[in-house]
């Protein structure tokens, strides 16, 4: 298995590369040559398996320059219940007939970042301390990626990480998550501004060749694509628990910012995944629903961004979007490159009564919104409802993928982040505060480290420098 860049450049590399990379010399981000398809005896071989054993089946198709041995190591020493709080790893658990609730948020951060981040962090260690190396994580996070990566690479030798969060635009509980960290290897820094300008600063600074190759920058958000095969196997997990017979089709509901969630779903199903609709849900920054609706994607500017109460999906612009308009576009690098370059100059482009724009149907992509009264509806609904009280990013997926459904297909609800950490809205939808898991009952209070900064990318250029590996 070896992968491209999206805009064609360099030369194709093997998976243990483009982990340690982040994004491609050209900009682009990195895909496989092509999606391995798995064949309808292979997908049942799959249905008894545990999540370990489930993830190894898929990975081992991504990273075939990982040792078999080795790699199943790494997975068995990532997935326990003793992180993740059951064998299950990820339980679907059954609302109602037909309608199932996604447990993605039971690991160490309370996110479903944990998923991925937490085998990230253990194959990271296991290919620099092979080779010898040290890496500089250089990541961006609305809300959950940045105490997933922290929480997953905090005292880990030979890694130092770089954290751009936006300041004050977090939940108090996200960024005391992240900022109590003392481990001398985590630096957070809150950049004034939005999401969209940390993920700039650190595009900006990975883009930089010499600098990325003199203090080796790699990356730890969705840019990454170990990030988003990881993410793919909790797709057929949920496929297995929730179905009774080979073949029959599942609907995800997924609310996403960056589209590395649902991208991971869009994977699986060109996998083979029997996967009818893959619903995605945007909250008031509706750049992503804009497009599924009417083919324009339209970047919105700084000050556009709304902050709202489902604040990890306050992003004005989609990393992993640039992957899946790559698969619109036939695969086609000149293409996609031409699109990049016309948005970078213009702040959109139109598909619009185009041949990928009716691609689109093709991919089982539908959409939709939720506004802040949506969410506190929900969130009450399925608390008197079903006794599951969910966060707000969950609601905003629960909300549209109601919306979406289709009767005879079963929905599967992807809840992304427990209510503790937006306990604000969660009480102002039940009445109720959020149980806080244990561990996490004074967080707010412990002592913080994090440095305040302007969105300058030369100013955390400077700041990696002092403090790099």
């Amino acid at each position: 298995m070896l992968y491209v860049s999206t805009r064609g450049g360099g030369k194709p590399q093997a998976f243990t590369e483009i982990l340690l990379e982040g994004l491609a010399p050209d900009g682009g981000l990195f895909v496989p040559e092509a999606v391995p398809r798995l064949a309808p005896a292979e997908l049942a071989a799959m249905r008894g398996m545990g999540y370990p054993e489930l993830a190894v089946a898929i990975l081992s198709r991504f990273a075939d320059d990982i040792a078999p041995a080795e790699l199943r190591a790494l997975v068995e020493r990532t997935y326990t219940a003793r992180a993740f709080g059951s064998r299950e790893i990820t339980p679907a658990r059954k609302l109602e007939e037909g309608l199932y609730l996604l447990e993605l948020s039971n690991g160490p951060s309370l996110a479903f970042k944990d998923i991925a981040l937490q085998l990230l962090g253990n194959l990271f260690e296991h290919v620099l301390e092979a080779r010898g190396e040290r890496l500089n994580i250089l990541g961006a996070t609305s809300g959950d990626t940045g105490s997933s990566a922290e929480y997953a690479l905090r005292g880990k030798k030979n890694l130092r990480v770089f954290m751009l969060s936006p300041h004050g635009r977090m939940s108090a509980f996200q960024a005391a998550q992240m900022y109590s960290l003392q481990d001398p290897n985590i630096f957070n820094i809150a950049v004034r501004g939005v999401f969209d300008d940390c993920q700039d600063i650190v595009k900006r600074v990975s883009g930089d060749a010499a600098f990325k190759a003199k203090y080796r920058i790699g990356a730890v958000n969705s840019i990454n694509w170990a990030r988003v095969a990881a993410q793919t196997v909790y797709y057929f997990k949920a496929y297995f628990a929730v179905t009774r017979r080979d073949g029959e089709p599942v609907s995800f509901a997924v609310p996403t910012g960056n589209f590395g969630n649902i991208y991971a779903g869009h994977v699986a199903r060109q996998m083979g995944l029997p996967v009818r609709r893959l619903i995605l849900a945007t909250n008031e920054n509706d750049v992503l629903d804009e497009f599924f609706r009417t083919g324009r994607y339209r970047v919105r500017k700084a000050a556009e961004v709304r902050a709202t109460s489902s604040p990890s999906m306050d992003i004005a612009k989609s990393s992993n979007f640039e992957r899946y308009v790559f698969d619109l576009a036939g695969r086609d690098a000149g293409a996609l490159k031409a699109l990049w370059e016309r948005l970078e100059r213009e702040g959109s482009f139109d598909l619009s009564g185009t041949a990928y724009f009716r691609n689109v149907a093709e991919t089982g992509f539908v959409s939709g919104s939720s506004t802040h009264a949506d969410r506190l509806a929900t969130i009450r609904r399925v608390w008197e409802k079903y006794g599951a009280l969910i966060d707000t990013h969950t609601a905003d997926g629960v909300k549209v993928g109601l919306e979406r459904r289709e009767p005879g297909v079963p929905l599967v609800c992807l809840q992304t982040a427990q209510g503790a950490k937006f306990a604000d809205a969660v009480r102002e939808a039940t009445g109720r505060d959020p149980e806080r898991p244990k561990g996490f009952e004074t967080l707010e209070q412990l002592p913080q480290r994090v440095e305040v900064m302007d969105a300058d990318a030369e100013a955390v250029r400077r700041y990696i420098e002092r403090h790099a590996l």
